[in-house]
C-alpha cells in the first residue's frame, strides 16, 4: 500500500478545510493494486454517480476537477485527464477568489437537456471568498470525439461576512421538472435557490436556508411525498480522528422547515444520524444518491481505519423503512441461510468431502442440495460476516489466515478473526464480490475453472465473473434432513473401480436399516440400496461411468455424505 501523508487539523476552521484532503487525492495511484469496493484511493467529497452509457462516473476533490469510473460499481479507474487540464481553469475565477491556484472542491454532476452540468466549488483555505461555477459537456468519456468542456461561468458567489458560503453544491432536479442547488458550510448555514432548468443559472437572488450549526456537505433529494436534506455534522479531514457523520431532516417543500424524526428543526440543530463511524469507516460525509433497477446506492466518502485512514470511496446500500426514513446499511445479504453460485461456472459453494470437518477445503461443486452445499451468512458488524457451512457450523476459513494472492479457502472453527470475515459488495448486474477483511482480496475460482472439485481462493479483483457469486435462499427444514453427522462410517477404495465399494459402519454394527444412495454431479440418483440391520459392512456394486459422485449413507437419524471417484 502506498505510503499516505496526514497532516492535523483544527477542526471547523471555515467549514473548508476539508480540501486539505487534496494532498492525499493522487498519492501513487498508478501503483495500486486494484480493490473491490471497501475503497477507492483519493476519494473525497465524491459528486452523485452519474451514468453514460455502460460506464459510471464521480468527481471529487482534485486539481483541475479529478475524476473516475466505473464499470461495474465494484472497481473504479481514474480519467485519463482532469476536466480542466494542466491547470488551465477559467479566469473569472481568480477574479472572484483571489489566490485560488486550481484546486476543485466538491464538484456535482446531473444530466438534463441533453448535456451533463458540472457544477464545482472554488474558494482558499481558511475565507469565505468563494464562488460556485458551472461547466457542461455533451459526454463524460474523454475518448469520444464529441468530449468538450464549455465553461458557463458564476452560478452563484460569497464574499467575507455575506451569506452561506459558496462552496459544496448539490443539484436536484425533482419530479415537477424544478431544478434546486443546495449549497453551503459552516459560514451562514445550508442554503437552496431555484434554478433556470436550461441555464442551470439561479432564477433569482431569492433562496431559503435549510440547516445550521455546523453544517457542510449538504444533498437535497425527493422520495415519495416528502424532500430529504442530507448534511454533514463533526470534524471531517483528520483521518482515523474524523467524528464526521451524516444526519438527515425532511421536508414537504425545497424551502423547508427540514425537521428530522423527533420534529426538529435542521436550522436548530436537530437531525436524524444516519451514518456515522464504524470499524474501518472512519467520518463518512457528502452523501450521494444514485438509483439503478430499483437498488438504491448510496455514495460517500470515509477514511479508512485499515488504512491509517486514507480518504476513500464508499458505497453502502440505501432503503426505506415504513415511515418513510432512509436506512443506510453496508450489509448487501440479510441474515439467512443460502447456495452460493458461481457466475462463471455455474457451480456452488462446497465443503468437498461432504464431512463438515475442521482443514476441509471448500471448493465448487454442481448442486445437489446436500447440507454441504449449503452457507448460513451472519452480519458481523462493519459490512462484514461470518460464514458457516450448514453440515458441520464450521466457518469459512483462508488457510493459515493468510492475505496473499492465491490464498486458499477451508472450514475451520470460528475465532473472529480477519480471515474468517468477508465484506459484501453489490455490483451493478446484481451479482456480489465478497472480499476478505484480512488484506481485502476477493474470493474467487482460481484460473476461472469451470470444474467441479476446483478450490476456491484469494486474489486481486479483475472483474472475471469467477469472482462474481449469486446467493439463493435455502430454506432450513429440519423434517427432511437427519438432524446429527454419521460418525465412525468408512467408505473405500476411493477411487472406486467401476463403482464398486465397501461400506464399514464402524461402530453403528447394530439393528437398524441402513440406506446408501448415489447422486452423479448433476444430482441424479443412479443408485438406492436398503441393507439388512444383521449387516456391518455393505458391498455396493454398481457399473458407473468414469467421474465424480457423492454417496449418501442414512443410518437412522443420522447421515454421512462423501464424494467418491470412479475410474
Amino acid at each position: 500500500m502506498p505510503t499516505l501523508l496526514l497532516i492535523p487539523f483544527r477542526a471547523h476552521l471555515s467549514g473548508v478545510i476539508q480540501r486539505l484532503l487534496l494532498l492525499l487525492l493522487l498519492v501513487s495511484i498508478s501503483n495500486l493494486r486494484t480493490y473491490a469496493l471497501q475503497g477507492f484511493y483519493g476519494s473525497h467529497d465524491p459528486s452523485t454517480i452519474v451514468k453514460e452509457g455502460n460506464k459510471y462516473w464521480i468527481f471529487t476533490t482534485g486539481q483541475g476537477i479529478y475524476n473516475m469510473y466505473s464499470t461495474d460499481l465494484i472497481t473504479w479507474t481514474p480519467s485519463p485527464r482532469a476536466v480542466f487540464v494542466n491547470n488551465a481553469y477559467p479566469s473569472w475565477i481568480n477574479t472572484k477568489v483571489p489566490g485560488f491556484a486550481g484546486t476543485f472542491w466538491a464538484p456535482e454532476c446531473i444530466y438534463m437537456n441533453g448535456k451533463y452540468y458540472l457544477y464545482y466549488s472554488c474558494s482558499t483555505f481558511g475565507s469565505q471568498v468563494s464562488a460556485i461555477g458551472l461547466a457542461t459537456n455533451v459526454t463524460l468519456d474523454p475518448a469520444n470525439a464529441n468530449y468538450k468542456w464549455e465553461d458557463q461561468g458564476e452560478v452563484v458567489s460569497s464574499v467575507a461576512g455575506s451569506g452561506p458560503n459558496a462552496i459544496d453544491p448539490a443539484v436536484l432536479r425533482d419530479a415537477s421538472g424544478n431544478v434546486w442547488l443546495t449549497y453551503g458550510s459552516f459560514f451562514g448555514g445550508i442554503r437552496t435557490t431555484q434554478l433556470n432548468a436550461t441555464t442551470g443559472k439561479p432564477l433569482s437572488s431569492a433562496g431559503y436556508t435549510l440547516a445550521n450549526g455546523g453544517v457542510e456537505a449538504p444533498d437535497l433529494v425527493q422520495h415519495d411525498n416528502f424532500y430529504y436534506l442530507f448534511i454533514n455534522r463533526g470534524s471531517c479531514c483528520q483521518g482515523i480522528n474524523s467524528t464526521y457523520y451524516i444526519q438527515v431532516g425532511r421536508a414537504t417543500t425545497p424551502a423547508g422547515p427540514f425537521l428530522d424524526k423527533d420534529g426538529k428543526d435542521l436550522n436548530s440543530l436537530g437531525g436524524t444520524t444516519v451514518l456515522s463511524s464504524v470499524g474501518r469507516y472512519i467520518g463518512p460525509g457528502h452523501a450521494g444518491i444514485f438509483t439503478e433497477n430499483g437498488v438504491s446506492y448510496f455514495s460517500h466518502h470515509y477514511y479508512d481505519g485499515y488504512d491509517n485512514g486514507a480518504p476513500k470511496l464508499g458505497l453502502a446500500r440505501l432503503t426505506w423503512d415504513g415511515a418513510g426514513w432512509p436506512v443506510i446499511s453496508r450489509e448487501w445479504v440479510a441474515a439467512g441461510r443460502y447456495q452460493v453460485k458461481n457466475q462463471l461456472s455455474g457451480l456452488v459453494w462446497d465443503a468437498w468431502g461432504c464431512t463438515g470437518a475442521s482443514g476441509q477445503m471448500v471448493a465448487q461443486g454442481t448442486s445437489s442440495g446436500l447440507t454441504c452445499q449449503q452457507w448460513d451468512f451472519t452480519a458481523v458488524g462493519n459490512g462484514e460476516y461470518k460464514i458457516t457451512n450448514a453440515l458441520g457450523g464450521l466457518a469459512m476459513d483462508v488457510t493459515g489466515c493468510s492475505a496473499d494472492a492465491g490464498a486458499k479457502l477451508q472450514l475451520f472453527a470460528y475465532n473472529g478473526l480477519a480471515c474468517q470475515r468477508f465484506s459484501i459488495d453489490r455490483a451493478n448486474d446484481g451479482t456480489l464480490v465478497f472480499a476478505s477483511a484480512n488484506g481485502n482480496r476477493v474470493i474467487e475460482v482460481p484460473n476461472a475453472s469451470t470444474v467441479a472439485g476446483q478450490q476456491l481462493g484469494l486474489w486481486d479483483y479483475n472483474g472475471c465473473p469467477c469472482q462474481r457469486w449469486t446467493l439463493s435462499p435455502v430454506g432450513v427444514t429440519t423434517a427432511t434432513l437427519p438432524s446429527q453427522l454419521l460418525t465412525g462410517v468408512s467408505i473405500y477404495p476411493i477411487p472406486a473401480e467401476q463403482g464398486n465399494f465397501t461400506v464399514d459402519l464402524g461402530e453403528q454394527k447394530s439393528v437398524g436399516v441402513a440406506t446408501v444412495l448415489i447422486f452423479d454431479w448433476q444430482g441424479r440418483e443412479v443408485y438406492h440400496q436398503d441393507f439388512g440391520p444383521q449387516q456391518t459392512q455393505l458391498t455396493v456394486k454398481v457399473r458407473l461411468a468414469s467421474g465424480m459422485y457423492m454417496a449418501q449413507v442414512q443410518y437412522g437419524d443420522k447421515r454421512l455424505v462423501q464424494k467418491i471417484t470412479v475410474r
